[in-house]
């Protein structure tokens, strides 16, 4: 989405040094977000700020910088990787070891039979449209966006101006232009915001629009753009019909480059293809899952915000096998009472953005959200991302709409954090019911399916289907197991179909491929029966909590960071100690002689204790190192001064509080000990 400039951040710094933005879903590229209360200008989040402290203490940078860079990649450096890891262990811990889940790594590789048969070659596309006259290359959803918002921005601009407010519009129009001549270096997208009162209704209408933007396909796009006359934000020309993108990298396996084959857009697909190995493994038993962490690739049309949206990431997914006709959770009690932000479809629907606050057993209980174990999992991420964290306030759970819904989910919510650049999707958790599994049996005739055997037989209805081997085999020769096979594999609903084609014409069309193969009632019959069944076959439905670790590892950084009160240049990052790059930074007072021994021997202490640590020995004066590894989020600092080398004792320093106690180096490790586990 290409944003508009300002955003409305509320509580932007309280006293705990925490920042709770609240209600806006606008995005801004602008580095200065503003919030405007009872005609006052409050500080503005500097995102510039934020972005020259990640830079300089390279968390992470442009890939490939001194050569350019390319868009949509980055590299992470030291603090980064670190803090990456961290997050990544504590998401192991807390749903692998907790939940006992069968961890596997898949091939980045994926060939194109996989992904033909999933869907993704057909399926994994965004609209994308052009400038007419430039050629210049927009994501048509993003587009309309950031022209609504700015049109919308520029009509709280004129209204507030009009109520008296026009200095505040003035000086917001005058951090715009200077943005606006930051960013035409960098080439970015943005939304032109010109200060023009709307009508009400128009107001309406785009707030409307903007609600439901990701339940838009192409032709719904395409009616709007033209509606609202949607032009390129920069040039003002006229844009091309939106049209399809494939999302995914196209590669050759081989040298003969027969063997077609994609980087893989997700980590979902080798899990699923290994579902029958996987349940050998848990002894049959179900439920059970499975989970990946490693890297995805998508080809976006316009990579922005950093790493919000970029061509290679880091995902985190967890594949939960459910019984169908049992989708309780034994351990839902456990997390029923977990309250959490809901923003459901039926709101989005309305045109508004309106969260509720319930527990996760009230909208299971409503049917808000499916199922016992779609909950479970929802409050599982909720507890996660707390965990690491990530603000309560500044967290929702989206559901999707029925047009954005992916092609393999039955209902899916999203835990979207708000940044400065809005509300940004992190986690997805979808019921993705049968349809992997589904698709690659058929596709490989591998039965990927549980046997279940029944305390009591019990009789069940279900679609029989007969076939004239008589008249079969004759008419469609070669073809005749592939005709069978694909009867045989019908769902109910194509069974109906099939069943009322047969009442009302006598024929049917079976489709295999690219070929269609005509079949009467004199072939096949097909009616409702009932068996005896001794043995349950079913095939597992699939519960998938997917994690975007680089949008969670940004947002983390938006949240932990603030500045002390006093000085403007004193950045902290408040990262929880569970996450922080190093536990513990270590510093001489001096390079006096006298320390070395003891940098030598606490180091070694610390470490042995599992307290990753960070010796600074600089020449820069203590407070100026205590500053330094405040940016880098270190909760802890241990000074060794000449004090230490009478007495054995140190001073230990408290990142955020700025605290500090003097006690034995062996008191002080028990401590540090004690509050990072």
């Amino acid at each position: 989405m290409i944003e508009m400039q300002l955003v409305a951040l509320i509580e932007l710094f309280p006293s705990d040094g925490s920042r709770a933005i609240k209600e806006p879903k606008d995005t801004s590229s602008s580095p200065h977000n503003f919030i405007v209360i009872n005609n006052m200008e409050a500080k503005p989040f500097d995102r510039s700020a934020l972005e020259q402290l990640v830079t300089k203490r390279f968390f992470y940078a442009p890939s490939f910088q001194i050569y350019g860079g390319v868009a949509g990649l980055y590299d992470y450096g030291p603090s980064g990787c670190a803090l990456m890891n961290n997050i990544i262990n504590v998401w192991r811990n807390h749903f692998v070891l907790e939940e006992e889940m069968l961890e596997v790594d898949t091939s980045i590789m994926t060939t194109y039979d996989v992904l033909k048969t999933s869907g993704h070659v057909d399926k994994f596309a965004d609209w994308m449209c052009k400038d007419l006259k430039n050629g210049e290359i927009f994501r048509a959803d993003h587009v309309v966006e950031a022209v609504l918002e700015a049109r919308l921005q520029g009509d709280r601009e004129a209204r507030a101006a009009e109520a008296g407010a026009a200095a505040v519009a003035a000086e917001a129009a005058a951090n715009a232009e200077a943005d606006k001549a930051k960013d035409a270096k960098k080439k970015k997208k943005k939304g032109t915001v010109v200060a023009v009162k709307l009508p009400d209704e128009t107001v309406k209408l785009y707030q409307e629009t903007l609600a439901q933007i990701d339940n838009y396909g192409g032709e719904q796009l395409a009616e709007l753009m033209k509606k609202m006359d949607i032009r390129s934000p920069e040039s003002g020309n006229e844009l091309s019909t939106p049209q399809e993108f494939n999302l995914m990298f196209e590669s050759n396996i081989g040298p003969t480059g027969q063997l077609k084959g994609f980087l893989r857009p997700e980590t979902a697909q080798g899990q699923f293809v290994n579902f029958k190995k996987l349940l050998e493994f848990n002894n049959d038993k179900m439920p059970f899952a499975s989970a990946q962490v490693g890297r995805s690739f998508r080809n976006e049309i316009s990579p922005r915000s950093g790493l919000l949206r970029v061509r290679e990431f880091t995902m985190a997914e967890i594949e939960h096998y459910v019984d169908p006709e049992d989708k309780s959770h034994k351990h839902f009690k456990d997390v029923k009472d977990v309250k959490i932000s809901i923003l459901s479809k039926d709101v989005q629907l309305s045109g508004k953005t309106t969260t509720i606050e319930m527990t996760v057993g009230e909208a299971v209980s409503k049917k808000i959200i499916d199922n016992e174990t779609l909950g479970y999992f929802i409050a599982r991420i909720y507890l996660f991302l707390m965990k690491i964290g990530i603000k309560h306030e500044r967290l929702r759970f989206r559901q999707h709409m029925d047009n954005e819904m992916a092609h393999y989910a039955c209902d899916c919510w999203d835990a979207e954090i708000q940044t400065s650049y809005g509300w940004i999707e992190c986690v997805g958790c979808a019921d993705r019911s049968a349809y992997d599994l589904t698709v690659h049996s058929n596709r490989t005739k591998e039965k990927l399916v549980v046997r279940e055997q029944l305390a009591e037989p019990r009789v069940i209805e279900q679609w029989q289907v007969e076939i004239n081997k008589k008249t079969f085999g004759p008419k469609y020769k070669k073809s005749a197991k592939a005709v069978e096979e694909a009867l045989l594999s019908y769902t109910d609903a194509c069974y109906v179909k099939l069943q009322k084609d047969f009442e009302t014409t006598g024929k049917s069309t079976v489709v295999i491929g690219k070929e269609s193969f005509e079949v009467s009632k004199d072939d096949v019959s097909v009616k409702r029966g009932t068996v005896t069944e001794y043995v349950r076959e079913y095939t597992p439905n699939v519960i998938e909590p997917s994690f975007g670790i680089g949008r969670i590892l940004y947002s983390l950084l938006e949240h932990s960071w603030w500045v002390r009160g006093d000085d403007e240049a004193r950045n902290v990052l408040s990262f929880p100690s569970i996450v922080a790059p190093f536990k513990c930074c270590l510093l001489p007072l001096s390079g006096n002689a006298a320390f070395d021994p003891f940098v030598y021997k606490f180091s070694r202490e610390l470490r042995k204790n599992g307290i990753s640590t960070r010796t600074d020995d600089s020449k820069a004066s203590i407070g100026r190192r205590y500053a330094r590894n405040d940016e880098l989020g270190i909760p802890y600092a241990v000074t060794i001064d000449f004090q230490t080398v009478e007495d054995g004792t140190v001073t230990l320093r408290y990142r955020d509080s700025t605290e500090q106690i003097r006690d034995t180096f062996e008191n002080i490790v028990k401590l540090i000990k004690d509050e990072t586990n």
